[in-house]
């Protein structure tokens, strides 16, 4: 059994418009423009009140209170000031996101809520603009100063580049590659997947293995050294299904799918404990809150209800 294997952040519906990052003139006019629509994240600077508190706030925008969540857009004119960023267009309007030194104020229709909060109950359009302003947001308050020389950056091409402004090198959005992979065998006649739980977590939260790529590392020898280490299980057949960005603050989940065939050494201590469980073992042990699978954002959850063939209930 298979389900729809789309990840939730992967969902974006408005073109990058990367031809027009660089077009001064187009970029003036869309900001003139009053259809155009701006997302208003809040901000700060990362040495002001911490990094994980920045990343906190920054990837929070105002969202409609409404039974149908939407995100609260400006035009240009009613933005307030701060680092602009290009999100794209979808042929009607051009969308920006303005990074705030502001907090963000409730009021009766919409109040401040983060991606990790509401992408999964977003529409399309709202999530991938979310999410590629939160990705923006986060590299560019974290590189603005060069990592060669240490002089100051300069933000350019609409916030999707970097100067610096000794030597004048470009910088672009960094993203951190991370393998997550569904280890599955059959055993018995049955299919089983493998899932884990890593100690920082309450003793009823499993997940799906994964784990940054190393240097010089494909991405499939990463699944095989991932699951070595944390499992101690050999696995082949490395299969890609999907992936999906991650912008907590920087990272691309590539989702695999892999096939056991064997035990090793288990090199590492970041899974606290693993189980594997059949269909029928993992849909009861959710049902009665045994095992609390990860929220419907993360590619975890979509790797597993694939493989399940449904979904399940419950979730972070």
């Amino acid at each position: 059994m298979e389900s729809e294997a789309t990840p939730l952040l992967a969902r974006s519906t408005v073109n990058p418009a990367g031809h027009r990052r660089g077009d001064d003139d187009w970029l003036a006019a869309a900001w003139a423009d009053p259809n155009t629509r701006v997302l208003v994240l809040e901000g700060g600077e990362p040495g002001s009140y911490g990094w994980k508190a920045l990343m906190a706030k920054q990837s929070r925008a105002l969202v409609t209170t409404g039974q149908t969540r939407e995100l609260v857009l400006l035009d240009p004119h009613h933005a307030p000031a701060g680092e602009r960023y290009l999100l794209g267009s979808d042929g009607e309007r051009a969308y920006f996101a303005v990074r705030s030194r502001q907090d963000l104020e409730p009021n009766p229709v919409a109040e401040p809520a983060s991606l990790r909060e509401v992408g999964a109950v977003l529409n399309d359009h709202d999530t991938g603009l979310f999410t590629r302003a939160v990705a923006l947001a986060n590299w560019n308050a974290s590189h603005g100063f060069c990592p060669r020389c240490g002089s100051r950056t300069r933000i350019e091409r609409a916030g999707h580049v970097r100067v610096c402004e000794e030597e004048g090198t470009e910088q672009f959005p960094r993203m951190d590659p991370a393998v997550i992979m569904l280890v599955h065998r059959e055993r018995d006649g049955q299919e089983e997947c493998l899932l884990g739980n890593n100690p920082n977590w309450d003793a009823h939260r499993f997940s799906v293995l994964a784990g940054f790529v190393d240097a010089g590392e494909s991405l499939e020898q990463a699944v095989i050294r991932e699951v070595a280490e944390e499992a101690g299980v050999v696995v082949e057949d490395p299969r890609y299904l999907s992936s999906q960005p991650w912008p907590f603050p920087r990272s691309l989940m590539m989702g695999y799918t892999a096939r056991a065939v064997g035990e090793t050494e288990r090199t590492d201590d970041e899974i606290a404990e693993t189980r594997w469980f059949t269909r029928a073992e993992l849909a009861e042990a959710v049902h009665s809150e045994e095992v609390v699978l990860p929220g419907r954002l993360s590619i975890a959850r979509t790797l597993i209800e694939h493989w399940y063939g449904a979904e399940l209930p419950g979730g972070w």
